[in-house]
């Protein structure tokens, strides 16, 4: 999985994060190291999209955002449709 929003989302869903610690924590879960401007245009994506949002930084130099309801939804139903595909390719392959 290599779609940045899932990633952030994913990042975001275990805790509030500022964008140097989502990538430190993307390249640790998933191999994926994304640069500043992948991981920040995500982030743009997700804030227009209602689906995280920043949270007052106790650090003004780090801003930190959270995963909001309908950005846990989104990564649910998102999740739920990459594990049916998951599964199909592993039955097929072992049926080749």
């Amino acid at each position: 999985m290599t779609d940045p929003s899932l990633l952030v989302l994913s990042s975001l869903a275990n805790g509030d994060k500022h964008g140097y610690a989502m990538m430190q924590d993307i390249e640790r879960f998933a191999g994926v190291r994304l640069g500043p401007g992948t991981l920040y245009g995500a982030i743009s994506r997700l804030e227009e999209r209602g689906w995280i949002r920043a949270v007052d930084p106790k650090d003004r130099r780090r801003q930190r955002y959270a995963i909001t309801g309908a950005g846990r939804k989104y990564l649910q139903d998102k999740l739920a449709n990459l594990d049916r595909v998951v599964r199909v390719g592993l039955r097929r392959l072992k049926h080749a």
